[in-house]
C-alpha cells in the first residue's frame, strides 16, 4: 500500500471535502467534525460523482410518526438517484447486502512523520579535493 500526502489538515476544515484522482481512482476525502473518511467518487448504483451529492444525517423511526436524525453529515447522497452511503464505512442504507460504496482509510500523521515521502531525487556524491569542489557523475 503507498502512500500519498492529501494537503494540510488546515486545508481541510470540519464539513469540508476534497476531490482527487489517486492511481487514477477518484476520491473525495471528508472532514466531519475533525474525523477524516476517504469514499470512492463513485456511485455502486449506477456511477454517479458520489461524493458531488449532499451530506445529510440518518432518519430514524421508532414509532410512527416518531422521526429522528441521527448521524448528521455522515450519510452522502448520491445526486443521481438519492441512493445514501455512510461515509465512515460505504454502507449502504438503500440495499445494504448488495451494494457498498468503497472506503478508504484516511489518517492525519505529523509533518515529521510524512516528511521523508515516497520521492527521492537522485543525489550526486560531491567532495573538496585540494579546495576544489568536484562533482562525481
Amino acid at each position: 500500500m503507498t502512500r500519498h500526502v492529501i494537503a494540510p489538515v488546515d486545508e481541510l476544515p470540519p464539513g469540508t471535502r476534497k476531490f482527487l484522482d489517486i492511481d487514477g481512482r477518484p476520491i473525495a476525502i471528508f472532514n466531519v467534525k475533525g474525523e477524516f473518511f476517504g469514499l470512492l467518487n463513485r456511485c455502486p448504483h449506477q456511477g454517479a460523482a458520489l461524493c458531488e451529492g449532499p451530506l445529510i444525517g440518518l432518519a430514524q423511526s421508532s414509532d410512527p410518526g416518531e422521526i429522528e436524525y441521527t448521524k448528521l453529515g455522515e450519510i452522502i447522497r448520491c445526486p443521481w438517484h438519492g441512493w445514501e452511503f455512510d461515509i465512515r464505512t460505504g454502507q449502504s442504507y438503500c440495499d445494504p447486502k448488495r451494494f457498498r460504496a468503497r472506503a478508504y482509510p484516511v489518517n492525519v500523521e505529523s509533518g515529521s512523520a510524512v516528511v521523508k515521502g515516497p520521492y527521492v531525487a537522485e543525489t550526486i556524491a560531491v567532495s573538496v579535493e585540494s579546495d576544489y569542489v568536484v562533482v562525481d557523475l
